[in-house]
């Protein structure tokens, strides 16, 4: 009971001591306010003051970022549930949450909210941080391209990715001649506009593909080992394709684009027969219960770093950089799988779906206001389902593959999913593709994407195979 008060006491005077002695330095501080100015306020403008107060800490820079991820962070996860429970992958769910906080949705039913919510002047912010998500996304999917799988299928996968890219670049080329007078942005030369479009037929979402072949347990299959291999090979030689094209568009002239595609080897090289090389030599030494220190994060880190730096300086974007970073981590799997774990779920749960609701926030689906344009909306879909699936599923079946499974292969590369938005953004800020062309593209990789599931179902259904 003593022990008690005592503490009581302990607590109790203290406090009381610091409340009495404040008092009395306040009481002598009125002293020291002798001739100076002494501001008054009418009753009425006292209240309206505060209350200016207490509404401007609402559009402070920082809470309203904190508000976005909070919000970005709840509808992101409630749709991807939302679409697990139907059999989609998680990430299509996001991407439909960002399209949803758009203009599309709630910019178009509650306009206040989405003012209040995303404000003009707010979204400088969030492009710059989506970025740092879409650098650190890209570096894992460089790690978790697997080099001995890419060897051991490369036989068969050569000829799929090289098709699945070839056909529907080709497609997406002869499109854009019809495309070009009516949906171009004014003052981009055809071959940009025609070549962006090309390749933005062309891309593979290799993580969805990579997610569903999981989900599904066929990853040792031989199904799952030619479609990841021809994701993967496909993916490279994409995104090779990719920075060829900027580097194109953004130089204006010849002799600028022959620095950058020089400069591109140069740094490709570097990155292969240096840096390489000294990772691996560096990850050799790592024996500490397959743990890495912060000074080997820390060190993977700058090399991501300078590698996107790199490429953005010479033209050829930020997120290029950040693929080949993690395509030269080295080959054990302990080491890259703990750096993989490090970045993954930042990335994935906190500034990946940033980037999510910027696409959705420039996605407007109204503007697609007539039956002619969602006619267009249509043929572009079905041009790209026609040479991404049909390009790959007949290079498959020449291959060898069986019937179901050459069919498998060509619902699995026909998936665009997020890297097909992230390849038309690119297009959208370097000004190539018009808000009408950026919305029926983004519909139509959301559209590929979708049917993905149903369509291994189906296909599992007729040929009566499992999985």
């Amino acid at each position: 009971m003593k022990s008690k008060i005592g503490r009581l006491l302990y607590l109790v005077v203290p406090v009381l001591a610091l409340l009495v002695g404040a008092y009395f330095v306040f009481d002598a501080g009125k002293a020291l306010q002798t001739g100076m100015p002494v501001h008054k306020f009418s009753n009425t403008a006292s209240q309206q003051h505060e209350w200016e107060e207490i509404l401007a800490a609402f559009s402070h820079p920082v809470a309203v970022f904190i508000l976005q991820l909070i919000t970005i962070i709840i509808a992101s996860q409630l749709c991807a549930y939302l679409f697990k429970k139907i059999g989609q992958p998680a990430v299509m769910g996001e991407i439909v949450a960002g399209i949803l906080l758009g203009p599309s949705l709630m910019g178009a039913i509650a306009p206040g909210f989405t003012a209040f919510i995303f404000p003009a002047a707010s979204l400088g912010n969030l492009q710059m941080l989506s970025q740092v998500g879409l650098i650190l996304f890209m570096f894992v999917i460089g790690m978790e391209l697997d080099p001995a799988l890419i060897r051991k299928k490369a036989g068969a996968a050569v000829l799929i990715s090289n098709m699945s890219i070839v056909v529907p670049f080709g497609l997406g080329i002869g499109m854009s001649y019809f495309l070009y007078t009516k949906y171009a942005v004014p003052g981009i030369p055809f071959y940009a506009f025609a070549l962006f479009v090309g390749i933005a037929m062309s891309i593979t979402a290799f993580p969805v593909l990579a997610r569903i072949i999981r989900e599904r347990g066929l990853t040792n299959s031989k199904l799952g080992a030619v479609a990841l291999t021809s994701a993967a090979v496909g993916d490279i030689a994409g995104w090779c394709l990719l920075a060829v094209v900027i580097a194109i568009v953004k130089a204006g002239s010849l002799g600028t684009a022959l620095y950058t595609l020089i400069a591109t080897v140069v740094f490709m090289v570097v990155l292969l027969a240096v840096f390489r090389p000294l990772l691996k030599r560096m990850a050799g030494l790592k024996t500490d219960d397959k743990l890495l220190k912060r000074s080997t994060m820390a060190l993977v880190f700058v090399v991501l770093l300078l590698c996107a730096y790199s490429s953005e300086v010479i033209g050829i974007h930020a997120l290029f950089g950040a693929f080949m970073a993690g395509v030269i981590m080295p080959v054990e799997w302990s080491f890259r799988k703990v750096i993989i774990d490090k970045i993954e779920d930042v990335s994935l749960v906190l500034l990946l779906p940033l980037f999510f609701v910027f696409t959705g926030l420039r996605t407007q689906v109204g503007l697609l206001n007539d039956s002619s344009l969602w006619g267009v909306c249509g043929v572009i879909i079905a041009i790209a389902i026609l040479g991404k699936f049909g390009g790959s599923a007949i290079a498959a079946r020449l291959s060898g593959e069986n019937m179901h499974d050459s069919l498998a292969i060509g619902v699995l590369m026909n998936t665009r999913g997020l890297m097909e938005l992230i390849i038309l953004n690119i297009g959208y800020d370097l000004g190539i593709l018009s808000p009408q062309m950026f919305t029926m593209m983004v519909i139509m990789a959301l559209v590929t994407t979708f049917m993905t599931s149903p369509l291994l179902n189906l296909l599992g259904r007729v040929y009566k195979v499992k999985g």
